[in-house]
């Protein structure tokens, strides 16, 4: 499926002046940050093969991430540590690395298309909530290259070879699981999660949030 402008479009057909999409990447990962990345278009001709992130191969994906910096109209970028998601949880975490991530731009929107269901950003943003809105809009692919590549290169410049974090970019994989079992959970791992439970040696480094604070740990294998 290419993305196109219509939900733009169609939204620029009211009151509307500027349409950033949105799109996060990290969320199902063990270590690591959630990214955000925000995206403003003058409603040019995007770069060829522009598409969902998950479409592309890692070398396309950062060929087509080089001529969207250079073509987009305003970037913003935000993210939420694994301390933040440990103490806050997903929602909440999204939530600030998606304003982090408007506030970053140059260019305050009026709407915001949002990849998926549910409207984590709130107020003051009018939220469009698009199901694959990656495949849809144009805005909102553009956000999922950009916040894929930023997010793969950094977790593969943290190091710790022995977690693949390079190749799964903090996500479950042989390696990652065999160095947690082995080595236990790196600074940059998620203490909250429920990949501990599973690792008798490293159980009591789980941490547990304030239920005052926490909505709940989304599934990690729903995403």
């Amino acid at each position: 499926m290419n993305p196109s402008y219509a939900i733009e479009r169609t939204l620029l057909g009211g009151r509307t002046r500027l349409v950033a999409g949105i799109d996060e990447v990290g969320r199902g990962a063990w270590a690591g940050p959630v990214s955000v990345c925000a995206v403003v278009t003058d409603l040019s001709d995007p770069p060829s093969g522009l598409t969902d992130s998950k479409l592309l191969t890692a070398a396309r994906r950062t060929a087509v991430a080089a001529e969207v910096q250079e073509w987009a109209a305003g970037i913003g970028h935000g993210e939420a540590s694994a301390a933040e998601i440990d103490e806050l949880g997903m929602t909440e975490a999204l939530r600030r690395a998606a304003r982090r991530a408007l506030d970053a731009l140059p260019y305050r929107p009026d709407v915001v298309i949002l990849d998926g269901k549910h409207d984590y950003i709130g107020s003051p943003w009018p939220v469009r909530c698009e199901v694959k809105g990656d495949q849809a809009s144009i805005s909102v692919a553009a956000a999922s290259v950009l916040a894929k590549v930023r997010r793969d290169g950094y977790m593969a410049e943290l190091g710790f070879p022995e977690y693949g974090f390079a190749d799964n970019a903090g996500y479950p994989s042989p390696a990652h699981q065999a160095a947690l079992a082995e080595l236990g959970p790196t600074p940059h791992h998620r203490l909250s999660w429920s990949y501990l439970d599973d690792l008798p040696r490293w159980r009591h480094l789980k941490k547990h949030r304030d239920p005052a604070v926490s909505e709940g740990q989304l599934d990690l294998f729903a995403m």
